[in-house]
């Protein structure tokens, strides 16, 4: 596993890039991408580019917490009066997100970034947050590229891209995307240090419980929830994701408590009303009303300690989610679905579980989370 960047080291390349900033070109193509990885991590930290200040990608999308932002339904903004929308995803393992394509022979969308694949590349995702009103804020790439500029690493930024950087708006946000997306194709985004990661090598052995658990999620008579997310080694021996980046309409209550349905009318005039339609809302797919209510599937990977759960956070425990899923159509604990297209009813609704396999289920859900420890 490659050695993780701490901060005192980003500060320390930094300050070597400075005094040598003539010797890029010396450089081996492997180290360009340590110290763009490097700076990157710097970007994503820096709570200086939000505006107003406070606010950086690490705020929602923590390292400490697998990139997520635990406890929350939505993140708060910059300005701390604003929510964004929907939970904020973990973006660890985002790397292997595929941009958004439509599969022909099953006939549904596959891919692209945020949960309704708006964005098609990572480029595009890390420049979004910051553009976002609702998140940090920034009025324009022309105010991101300042904020940069002003920055006391510019000479860094400038030494690792080049003085002609500042040309356009196109190559700043470029550049400026380009190390962001570097850090979040290093190491530290995917781990692979789960139990299972290990299980899958051999090197530990699961419990009974987690078995029977790792049994049911396979089964397609039972919970089923390899369907959508995958957990066998892929053809090369490429450990799974857990996910197969389709869409689906979970048949979700309306989530009446998030932040800002409770706001006031100018900043969410639909108020309660409001409605997610997700993939509905991209504006590059071409059958966008067809779509409504459909989100995309997220890796369960670190899924036990990246709570609450859904696009809306609605559900604040993962036995809460495996629950809906075992008895939506048949109990009358939920509301009816939010958006009552495209509901999936084919792999969750009815599943017939005992409250024994949820535990099981729970149990081996809990070996995907990144850090284990080995005897």
């Amino acid at each position: 596993m490659p050695q993780l960047l701490s901060f005192f080291t980003v500060l320390f390349l930094l300050s070597t890039w400075v005094m040598a900033d003539d010797a890029l070109s010396d450089l081996s193509s492997e180290q360009v991408v340590l110290q763009k990885v490097a700076f990157g991590k710097l970007l994503f930290n820096d709570k200086t580019l939000s505006q107003p200040a406070g606010q950086s990608c690490n705020s929602c999308h923590m390292a400490d917490a697998h990139y997520a932002d635990p406890g929350k339904m939505v993140s708060p903004g910059a300005n701390p009066v604003l929510f964004g929308n929907r939970n904020a995803p973990s973006l660890s393992y985002v790397q292997f997100n595929p941009g958004i394509y439509w599969d022909i022979a099953e006939d549904h969308w596959v891919g692209g970034l945020f949960l309704d694949g708006r964005a098609n590349t990572l480029h595009d995702q890390v420049i979004g947050p910051f553009l976002n009103p609702l998140e940090m804020g920034v009025a324009s790439e022309e105010a991101l590229i300042a904020k940069v500029k002003a920055a006391a690493y510019a000479p860094a930024f400038e030494a690792l891209y080049g003085k002609a950087v500042w040309d356009s708006v196109e190559s700043a946000v470029y550049a400026i995307s380009d190390a962001i997306v570097a850090y979040e194709q290093g190491p530290e985004f995917a781990l692979f240090t789960s139990k299972y990661d290990y299980f899958l090598k051999g090197e530990v052995a699961l419990t009974a419980l987690e078995q029977k658990g790792l049994a049911l999620f396979e089964a397609e008579d039972k919970a089923n929830c390899a369907a959508c997310h995958p957990s066998a080694m892929g053809d090369n021996n490429e450990p799974p994701l857990f996910t197969d980046y389709t869409y689906d309409n979970l048949g979700l209550p309306a989530n009446t408590a998030l932040p800002f349905k409770l706001m006031a009318k100018q900043h969410n005039p639909d108020g309660k009303n409001y409605i997610d339609y997700g993939l509905a809302t991209n504006p590059n797919i071409n059958n966008g009303p067809d779509e409504k209510g459909k989100f995309k599937v997220s890796t369960l990977r670190n899924i036990a300690a990246t709570a609450p759960y859904m696009h809306d956070g609605s559900f604040a425990t993962l036995r809460e989610v495996i629950e809906f899923y075992n008895a939506r159509d048949v109990s009358d604990k939920w509301d009816k679905p939010e958006v009552q297209h495209n509901l999936n009813t084919d792999e969750l609704g009815d599943l017939k579980l005992s409250e024994e396999d949820i535990d099981a289920l729970l149990a081996f859900m809990e070996t995907l989370t990144d850090g284990y420890q080995l005897p």
